[in-house]
């Protein structure tokens, strides 16, 4: 006969543990026992389904042959009246209860289908909140369990089930009022049956559970299993360590458990070592950043519902969520770190018998003084403090006087004194001179770096900025806004010097630390997100710049105001941003909105109105305005020279984009005029490597090359093109112009194979970052054609011609004045496609 049954139904029916006291299909009132999921001492629960009046899987407990007592039965009976009394959404819920036919109670509660919440938690990878949201549902149900007179004794992940309910996760809290009722549990960890009458979980158990007597356990036991268990969400670790713990011996654990302190959340996860990695990766963040929430706040919370002292903890599960739902909301939580004093106790109360006679002494002491000596901590506070200002004001004063103390004409002894010699004076002094007051001396080797580096003098700028925040980091900690302010610094002058990748980072670091620190809206913030926005840009990742520059503008002209500098150099970026992406139109007028603005506040000098006009003399050229652009350009780089002098890095970009106008405008001697000097004061004060540098070697070889003076030209394309490659990669645009800049050197050279080989590379690029629509692709394009010209290959030529146009080729019209095709004129298919061409 067929056995119809669903077969998951069937082999749990048949299913069940060789030591089962019940056997599968055996009925107890409206149950039928499916398979056994539990045991302890002396219960065992089963899985059952209930038949009669519904269907429906049910866990029922049920007193172990041999075991019921009658004071066993009476607690037991006792026990269930009072879960039945309780009806929380995070509880599992009883049933029924009843009794078999030889008189053995049990009762039946609701079959939890769940894991762990650690398991949980650490599965979905749920971040701090989420983790908090969750562990406060459970604190909600413990206090349910409170109100009912029921203390559960033995709160651990796995009497706390997670269940998916409607994509929701539920938790679940079971074996609710088991250890009070029986001194016993179901699970084999039940430490009753490793040692004897102590009842708990050690890893869990609060220090009054640990004295065995249970009479002095009440609500705040729970509350105490409850901070080891919001403890181990936050850190994924348990407050100690459960092996250690477990192997020693009885008197060894209720030592620990009474009076060992644990490390705080934020320190055991520093502790973890590479362990830490995987804990934060399972929480959504990093180990530096996973620190840095705990610290505080939720190091607090968390060690006052650890306790010693229950008279400290939190009275009930609900104060604790409280507390979270307080640091959830950005308001100000009730737990603080224990004072001095009450460590001071706790060292006494541990030691007593080997300090009696000093803690009797020093109790006499500090009650004969207490008032005058609170009144004389106050005074010694403010005496502190005032003397700490007034010594830091006089070093200052020191060090500005010594600083521009060279310039005296007794020092200088008539000779010349420059800015840099002054600036080097000064961090000599600071170095020297304030090694025993590490906070001021980072403020100014901050301030002197920003200097240098303001003055185009990054190698200089480098060491004082790391100084400064390695001093900063050791002293106020890694989320301190100086610290965030010095390592904010190290990302600008990280992207001046073209290390964009360093640069980003840094950024991504001080933009998270300051969004956690100061809020999203604080004006540091915001400046985070201009500053990683350069580090894209810097990188063509224009998407990513664009937005984050478009919410940095926004949020400073709303907080700032339109007018505002800072606003302004957001606006002096965004320009730059789209202009790199060809968005020419839009760039120009918000840079010439901006100048004027930048014109009636701040003059026609400042760096920034520069900076801007330095911008719009660019976009003059890509618009094909040379003329304009010249006038322009010639303008600013006068200003600079003045203001900043010939080797900053903006004076050389200047001269950079006035040689650019000069090419465009085939004034070849005039760009080898500025820029071999420029070039070598760039390399002195830039390095070779820096991208300014390179766009001015490039353009000087170009103008090499129109000048016929290819050994000239090629050492400079060669370089540029060797230092982008390794530096962009091969794929960057930059590349590619160095590419094409070099094969239009072999063109001219007639090295036709070397440069159809490098136009081709070129092509590919193109095509792949810019489209066939983008008129670069359609002059290389076109450059092909020009090289199968030369060889006489008139279709291959006429295809190369076809794609130049298609691509977009502007002046295509222009053709039959190029030389190239003086050999192909004759050709009737030339002229053909020529015409085509023009139409």
């Amino acid at each position: 006969m067929t056995d119809e049954r669903d077969p998951i139904e069937r082999a749990e029916r048949t299913t069940v543990a060789r030591d089962s006291q019940l056997d599968a299909q055996e009925v107890i009132g409206p149950y039928r026992i499916l398979q056994k999921i539990g045991e302890g001492g002396m219960g065992d629960v089963y899985l059952a389904e209930q038949i009669e009046p519904v269907r429906r899987r049910v866990a029922l407990k049920m007193i172990k042959h041999g075991m019921d007592t009658k004071q066993v039965v009476a607690r037991f009976e006792s026990e269930r009246q009072a879960l039945a009394m309780m009806d929380h959404p995070c509880i599992a819920k009883v049933f029924d209860a009843g009794a078999t036919e030889s008189g053995r109670p049990y009762f039946v509660m609701e079959y939890v289908q769940g894991i762990p919440i650690t398991d949980h938690c650490d599965r979905n990878r749920l971040s701090v909140r989420q983790r908090l949201e969750l562990f406060q549902r459970v604190c909600a149900g413990v206090q349910h369990a409170h109100q009912k007179a029921i203390i559960h004794r033995d709160i651990k992940p796995s009497n706390v089930l997670v269940a998916v309910q409607d994509d929701e996760a539920v938790p679940k809290i079971i074996d609710f009022g088991v250890a009070k009722a029986t001194a016993q549990r179901l699970t084999e960890n039940t430490v009753f049956t490793e040692l004897g009458q102590l009842i708990g979980t050690p890893e869990y158990m609060s220090p009054e559970q640990a004295e065995m007597s249970q009479q002095d356990v009440d609500t705040r036991t729970d509350v105490y299993a409850l901070g080891v268990v919001l403890y181990e969400l936050l850190v994924g670790a348990l407050p100690f360590d459960a092996r250690e713990l477990r192997q020693a011996g009885l008197i060894e654990i209720h030592r620990r458990i009474r009076e060992d302190e644990p490390s705080k959340p934020s320190t055991r996860v520093s502790g973890l070592g590479d362990a830490s990695i995987a804990a934060a990766a399972r929480r959504q963040t990093d180990p530096l950043a996973l620190v840095g929430e705990l610290r505080g706040d939720l190091d607090w919370i968390t060690m006052k519902s650890l306790e010693k002292d229950r008279t400290r903890r939190y009275g009930s599960p609900a104060e604790l969520a409280a507390d979270l739902r307080r640091y959830l909301a950005d308001e100000p939580v009730e737990a603080t770190p224990p004072s001095a004093a009450y460590r001071m106790r706790k060292f006494v109360r541990r030691h007593r018998f080997g300090v009696t006679a000093a803690a009797t002494l020093a109790v006499l002491l500090i009650a004969f003084g207490a008032s005058m000596s609170l009144q004389a901590v106050r005074i010694a506070r403010e005496r502190d403090r005032a003397n700490r200002e007034a010594e830091t004001a006089q070093r200052v004063s020191q060090f500005l006087s010594g600083l521009f103390q060279v310039s005296d004409p007794s020092e200088a002894r008539g000779n010349a004194v420059t800015a840099r010699e002054i600036l080097d004076q000064g961090v000599a002094s600071i170095r020297g001179d304030l090694d025993d007051e590490p906070l001021i001396q980072a403020q100014l080797l901050e301030t002197m770096g920003n200097v240098y580096s303001s003055l185009g003098l990054y190698e200089a700028a480098l060491p004082l900025l790391e100084r400064a925040l390695s001093s900063r980091t050791e002293l106020l900690g890694y989320d301190d806004p100086q610290t965030l302010a010095s390592k904010a610094d190290l990302v600008e002058l990280h992207t001046e010097r073209g290390q964009f990748e360093v640069a980003e980072q840094l950024g991504d670091e001080v933009l998270a630390s300051r969004q956690r620190v100061l809020g999203v809206q604080h004006l540091d913030t915001i400046d985070s997100m201009r500053v990683l926005a350069l580090a894209y840009n810097g990188q063509a990742r224009y998407v990513e710049a664009e937005d984050l520059l478009r919410q940095t503008v926004e949020a400073r002209a709303s907080v700032l105001g339109e007018g505002h500098p800072d606003t302004l150099q957001a606006l002096l970026s965004l320009g730059a941003l789209l202009q790199n992406q060809g968005r020419i139109d839009e760039a120009e007028e918000l840079t010439r909105d901006a100048i004027e603005v930048a014109r009636r506040a701040d003059g026609e000098d400042h760096p920034l109105t520069l900076t801007l006009a330095h911008n719009l003399a660019s976009m003059s050229i890509s618009q094909g305005r040379y003329a304009e652009a010249e006038t322009l350009a010639t303008e600013v780089l006068a200003a600079r020279r003045r203001v900043l002098g010939e080797e900053h890095r903006y004076t050389l970009t200047s001269e950079y984009v006035l040689g650019l106008s000069h090419f465009y405008r085939s004034q070849y001697d005039d760009v080898v005029a500025i820029l071999e000097p420029s070039v070598e004061r760039a390399r002195r004060s830039l390095g070779e490597d820096h991208p300014d540098t390179l766009e001015s070697m490039s353009l000087l070889g170009e103008a090499y090359r129109e000048l016929g003076q290819y050994r000239a030209a090629e050492p400079l394309l060669r370089t540029a093109l060797d230092l982008r490659r390794r530096m962009l990669g091969g794929d960057h645009l930059r590349t590619q112009w160095s590419i094409c800049n070099l094969a239009s050197l072999f063109r001219d050279e007639g090295r036709n194979d070397e440069a159809e080989l490098l136009y081709l590379q070129t092509l590919e690029i193109e095509l792949r970052m810019l489209g066939e629509d983008h008129p670069e692709t359609a002059e290389t394009a076109f450059q092909l054609a020009r090289i199968e010209a030369r060889r006489g290959d008139v279709p291959a030529a006429l295809e190369w011609l076809r794609r130049a146009r298609r691509y977009g080729f502007p002046v295509i019209e222009t053709l039959m004045d190029e030389p190239d095709f003086e050999t192909l004129r004759d050709d009737p298919r030339f002229e053909a496609i020529a015409v085509q061409l023009r139409q």
